[in-house]
């Protein structure tokens, strides 16, 4: 089968186009820089230009024939949010999932690719404190849940073209490279790393193997659709994510990190790490999902080598 990817040079689509290409799949992927996606994924996947994912639909030949689509494009989360990257993060995923809907309504129905898995997160419930959340929640009113609920209604759209639409809402993930690991690893090698606000907030954590694998099975379930948690069975504190980080380093791990200094470096954005949400994958598991890393100590022992 044909899979059409973007944002496939990021940190889940590199290992998703990987696992594509292992178990026999054609891969096209969508990119800014098609020469930089070939050198990065390899020479045999299908690398299409899609300079302005906010303002023009891709071309069609990069989903012409596709048994699906897998959209992780998005401009980074974790920056201080400026009036501009908040306009460039919200533009890349609403703007930008419009304009593949376009793409996909341009082609004829027999072309059309059946399955789009258009990428989420759990920041679509907001702020909840310790309240556990599943799909049947309602979205948040800060500025990251309006942002998630538009995107997945841009994706929805596709529905009325006859595809089949998932929306994969993706909790912390844990990976080798990028994430919130990579941010994280430094202070606690150095034995300086701790609770953060706290550490009562919950971090619906997930390791990459999981995203990946929930991904797959989402596009290839055809009883899939509409939003899907994808986080780990139990979500656990930031205190309790901090310990097992210092076991599997051996490690100190109780200097704390107060909410103000992460008020001070990210402004309004540290709101996603001090307040969390307890957020838990039941459609997932209802679906059928094997959860490939479901203990968080040894999730972490592998994401950190």
């Amino acid at each position: 089968m044909k899979v059409t990817v973007t944002g496939a040079t990021g940190t889940i689509g590199r290992a998703l186009v990987r696992e594509l290409r292992d178990r026999g799949d054609r891969v096209a992927v969508l990119s800014r820089d098609p020469e930089r996606a070939r050198q990065a994924l390899g020479g045999d996947v299908e690398a299409f230009a899609w300079p302005s994912l906010g303002s023009d639909p891709p071309p069609a030949e990069s989903l012409r024939g596709s048994g699906g689509v897998v959209h992780l494009a998005g401009e980074q989360l974790a920056q201080r949010w400026s009036d501009a990257a908040k306009r460039e993060i919200r533009d890349s995923r609403v703007l930008g999932t419009r304009n593949l809907v376009a793409g996909l309504a341009a082609l004829q129905e027999n072309e059309r690719p059946g399955t789009l898995v258009s990428q989420s997160a759990v920041g679509f419930y907001g702020a909840h404190g310790d309240k556990r959340l599943d799909e049947s929640s309602p979205a948040g009113d800060d500025f990251l849940a309006r942002v998630v609920a538009a995107w997945e209604a841009e994706a929805r759209a596709a529905e009325e073209l006859g595809v089949r639409v998932v929306t994969p809402r993706t909790g912390v993930v844990l990976a080798k490279e990028g994430g919130a690991l990579e941010k994280m690893l430094p202070p606690f090698r150095l034995g300086v790393g701790g609770p953060v606000a706290g550490g009562r907030q919950y971090v619906p954590w997930v390791h990459l193997d999981d995203v990946v694998g929930a991904m797959l099975f989402c596009l290839d379930t055809d009883g899939a659709s509409g939003p899907v948690n994808v986080t780990a069975p139990e979500p656990v504190t930031n205190k309790e994510l901090s310990k097992a980080l210092g076991r599997v380093l051996h490690r100190p791990a109780v200097a704390p990190v107060p909410a103000l200094a992460l008020n001070l470096l990210y402004g309004e954005m540290a709101m996603v790490v001090t307040t969390g949400v307890r957020a838990g994958p039941r459609r997932l598991r209802e679906f059928g999902y094997e959860f490939r890393q479901p203990d968080l100590e040894a999730a972490l022992r592998e994401a950190v080598g």
